[in-house]
C-alpha cells in the first residue's frame, strides 16, 4: 500500500535523526485521517530515560497535540517490531493500526518472541502488519550497529 509506504519513511526519517544522535535508529510516527499528528524516535541515551523508545515519544507527541492519551482511530508506523513496554503502551492509547518495517528476534512482541497482540484476554486488540519497508528499515540498524563495531576496535 503505497499510504503505508510513504508513513513508514517518515518513520525513516526520524530513526536517521536518531541514528546522527548516536541513538539506536528507531523512528516512529502517529498517523490520524492520512495526516502526521506525532513523530518520535530512540532517545534513552540522551534523555537518560529507558522509557524513550520512539513509539512511546510518538505516543506522547501525539497524546499532547490532541489532548488526550487515548488515540482512537490513529495508526503508528514504526521502524522496528515493537518490544513489550511499547506494545503495553500502544495497547493502552488505544491505537487501532501498528504497522511496522523490520522483525526484532530479541525482543519483538508481535511472533519474533511472542505475540502481545493476538492476547485474547486484554482488552483492547490492535491490527498489526510487519514487514513493510522491512529492508531499508533493517539496513539502516545494520548499518548502526556495525559501524558501532567498527569504532570499537
Amino acid at each position: 500500500m503505497l499510504a503505508d509506504e510513504f508513513f513508514m519513511r517518515e518513520a525513516l526519517s526520524q530513526a536517521e535523526a536518531a541514528g546522527c544522535l548516536g541513538e539506536v535508529p528507531v523512528g516512529a510516527v502517529v498517523v490520524r485521517d492520512g495526516e502526521i499528528i506525532g513523530r518520535g524516535f530512540n532517545s534513552p541515551i540522551g534523555d537518560h530515560d529507558p522509557t524513550a523508545h520512539a513509539e512511546v515519544m510518538a505516543l506522547r507527541d501525539a497524546a499532547r497535540r490532541l489532548g488526550n492519551y487515548r488515540l482512537p482511530g490513529c495508526e503508528l508506523f514504526v521502524t522496528l517490531e515493537p518490544c513489550a513496554m511499547c506494545a503495553g503502551a500502544i495497547l493502552h492509547a488505544r491505537i487501532a493500526r501498528v504497522v511496522y518495517g523490520a522483525r526484532d528476534w530479541k525482543t519483538g512482541v508481535h511472533g519474533s518472541i511472542l505475540d502481545l497482540f493476538a492476547e485474547p484476554r486484554l482488552n483492547h486488540h490492535t491490527q498489526v502488519q510487519g514487514g513493510v519497508l522491512a529492508e531499508d528499515c533493517g539496513r539502516l540498524l545494520s548499518d548502526f550497529f556495525a559501524a558501532r563495531r567498527r569504532q570499537e576496535r
